[in-house]
């Protein structure tokens, strides 16, 4: 990583978390140079089906914070 992009990094980390959200989802659409229709069409599907799921008691959601926990447990080689 250059350096102008290590400050920029150094910067950016110390963001409130839905900025870094956003900055990444920013810097990520500048990569896509080509949408794939299908996928998006695929993605709309999976999205209905969940919310569907949610509504209909058929899953139960994590609050983030539990999600963020568990990952890292498990990263870290804990189950």
């Amino acid at each position: 990583m250059g350096k102008t992009a290590g400050l920029v990094l150094k910067e950016a980390l110390d963001l409130p978390e839905q900025d870094r959200f956003q900055l990444v989802e920013n810097l990520l659409m500048t990569l896509e140079t080509e949408r794939d229709e299908d996928i998006d069409t695929a993605w709309a599907a999976e999205v209905e089906r969940r919310a569907q799921e949610i509504s209909q008691g058929g899953v139960v959601s994590l609050a983030w914070e539990e999600v963020k926990a568990k990952a890292a447990r498990r990263a870290h080689g804990d189950r």
